[in-house]
């Protein structure tokens, strides 16, 4: 509980530096749905249904801002029946770059990349011999990604985005904090998604 009260914390702190005063006027509330796939844990490595939702904003210009993203997956290492109740949430802090192409009010299109860290957190009933984990793990993850929002007027607008998430732990307990693995075994998922804008 330490664990997720302290990243929580973090996760809010990180948000608050990195998106200025100014980025109160140029702010909005992404609720979005997806799936996530590629964690190759499983031989039937199939994409898994999930939800969340990215608040933040941007500063001077509208080219550089803060955002923070939950996202859950429930059943992403399987059915309730070979795993019993599952799940993997996240939730990170990111700094944000778009271009806002029309400017920051009005119709428009704004491309960006994003990239931060937080809680990667995991949740497993049951494990038939396939996982050593606990129950739940709470893990440091980072995230990268990119996509595009655009704009119907000042306030309404769809997003598309694709992020990679990797933890820095394995599903047995192993941490490698002090590396990247981009080809290890921690933890790591592609996560597609599309939602809805509140500017």
């Amino acid at each position: 509980m330490k664990t997720i009260i302290k990243s929580l914390v973090l996760t809010g702190a990180m948000a608050i530096v990195l998106a200025p005063m100014q980025a109160r006027a140029d702010g909005w509330v992404v609720p979005w749905i997806g799936s996530s796939f590629g964690s190759g844990i499983t031989t039937t490595d199939n994409s898994r249904g999930t939800f969340g939702v990215s608040a933040g904003g941007m500063g001077v210009g509208g080219a550089i801002g803060g955002e923070v993203d939950f996202g859950f997956t429930p059943s992403f290492f399987g059915s309730n029946a070979q795993f019993g109740g599952n799940s993997v949430l996240n939730l990170m802090g990111n700094v944000i770059v778009g271009i806002p192409i029309g400017g920051t009010y009005g119709k428009g299109l704004r491309p960006y990349v994003l990239g931060g860290g937080g809680l990667i957190r995991t949740s497993i009933d049951q494990y038939n011999g396939i996982f050593n984990s606990t129950p739940a793990t709470n893990m440091f993850g980072w995230d990268v990604g990119g996509g595009v929002m655009g704009f119907f007027n000042d306030h309404i607008g769809l997003r598309g985005e694709i992020r990679y998430l990797r933890a820095t732990h394995d599903l047995n307990g192993n941490a490698g904090i002090n590396t990247i693995d981009l080809q290890g075994d921690k933890l790591h998922f592609w996560r597609p998604s599309i939602g809805v804008v509140f500017r």
